[in-house]
């Protein structure tokens, strides 16, 4: 540790077990480890000094970005060095000719939309937490967020990156256009690795046109299936919306206990839409909702959206959560909805849903009493059989959260024995010494 303080300027390495506690755990109820230190790196060569130390001393190392991760990913290990990317804050460029933007991994994602919209551009990804969460900790779970029903996730906003491996060797993927198809697609490897296979340093971001327009649909339904089945409707009508969201009766309740807004007894589900022009013929489909409501002025559209913003810190209010992320084909939902629901009743768990409907994108969260060291045996068990469902549906065990540690126990009926296998063969050829992130993702 002295000859990483020494290789390093002042103040970028922190030892003190009570400071670095606090940069040892994300937003799960994961118990951390240990760490020997903390590395506050402000630039890539700082990282590379980092790494090359790390390999030498073969000490494992843990990226983080801002901590708002949901599945374990960025918790410390025992004897980990964590390597916070939080102030690399710099947008090395925005190109309102090209369209794109390169950023630092500790951008702050609502920031790098703010600077794109100066120029009447956006950056499409905005996962929930996008006002806290950074494009670093995006880039490393392909997170998703409200307008990815339209624009995609991470991955489809990523054309290149900077990358510092375990060895601190550089590399750059990808490339600045539109179109290229050199080699393998790297880029679309390192984006949702967690941590696992390098350090991104920059990344070269798509930004796409701001929409002129939006309008608002809000639908209340006194059933969760029939809101579910009016986004398959929305869905197989193509309406393109740019956001469909869905939240059930205990997420708008959480959220009416806590903001008080209006919630009326008979609504089980609320349903958010947003379309780039008229939303007139979403609010049709909605044809089984006891209220629908088109916005009247942007404001109103914010408020709405703000609404939905609100659910997962308005369920942190009840107690501590275990958020998960299936995600199975959108005809589907209506049957992945209603196995929450039931799997909820039959184990005595509450589950608080919302989904990116859009997506078929389900977080099913599982609240249990804060202080527990983990989720009791039930809500494993509930969880246990969510999942399971998911996959029986042709879905998948995360849609944008990643695998983290939570998910692990259950990774395997996933990929199956032959993609694991060339998964930890991928691992090997990035990361030999296994010294980044070891026991996260794979």
């Amino acid at each position: 540790m002295e000859d990483l303080i020494a290789a390093l300027p002042d103040g970028r390495v922190l030892t003190d077990p009570d400071v670095t506690e606090s940069y040892a755990r994300d937003r799960t109820f994961v118990p951390p480890g240990r760490p020997l230190g903390v590395v506050l790196a402000e630039s890539r060569d700082e990282v590379v000094t980092t790494m090359r130390w790390a390999t030498e001393h073969r000490v494992p190392v843990v990226p983080r970005g801002a901590g708002t991760g949901l599945a374990g990913g960025a918790t410390a290990t025992d004897g980990c060095l964590i390597l916070s990317l939080a102030r690399m804050t710099r947008i090395r460029e925005l190109s309102p000719q090209d369209e794109i933007a390169v950023a630092e991994p500790g951008v702050i994602t609502a920031d790098l939309d703010r600077a794109a919209r100066e120029h009447g551009l956006m950056y499409a990804p905005d996962p929930s937490s996008y006002e806290v969460s950074t494009i670093g900790g995006n880039l490393a779970t392909n997170a998703g967020g409200l307008r990815c029903v339209k624009y995609g996730v991470t991955r489809d906003s990523t054309l290149g990156l900077e990358v510092v491996l375990a060895d601190g060797r550089i590399i750059n993927t990808g490339r600045r256009t539109v179109k290229g198809v050199t080699g393998y697609d790297l880029t679309g490897l390192f984006v949702g690795s967690e941590g696992t296979l390098g350090v991104i340093t920059a990344a070269t971001l798509r930004l796409r046109r701001a929409p002129a327009e939006l309008a608002t649909v809000a639908a209340e339904f006194t059933s969760l299936r029939d809101a579910a089945s009016a986004v398959s409707a929305i869905i197989a009508a193509g309406c393109n919306p740019s956001l469909l969201e869905l939240m059930d009766r205990t997420t708008l309740e959480a959220i009416d206990e806590w903001k008080n807004i209006g919630l009326e007894p008979g609504t089980r589900a609320m349903l958010i839409a947003q379309s780039e022009g008229s939303a007139d013929q979403m609010a049709k489909l909605c044809e089984a909702a006891s209220f629908v409501a088109v916005s009247s002025s942007p404001e109103e559209a914010d408020e709405l959206i703000g609404l939905r913003r609100l659910a997962y810190q308005a369920k942190e209010r009840l107690g501590q959560c275990l958020v998960e992320d299936v995600c199975v084909p959108r005809s589907v939902l209506p049957d992945m909805i209603s196995t929450i629901e039931d799997v909820a009743a039959r184990h005595g768990v509450k589950i608080a849903t919302v989904a990116h409907a859009g997506d078929g994108n389900t977080h099913p969260v599982f609240i249990f009493e804060r202080g527990l060291a983990e989720p009791p045996p039930e809500v494993w068990a509930a969880a246990d059989e969510v999942f399971r469902a998911a996959l029986a549906l042709g879905g998948t065990l995360t849609g944008e959260h990643g695998v983290g540690v939570i998910k692990r126990r259950w990774l395997g009926l996933e990929t199956g024995p032959v993609v694991t296998e060339i998964h930890q063969g991928i691992k090997q050829v990035f990361d030999p010494l296994n010294i980044l992130n070891p026991g996260k993702a794979i």
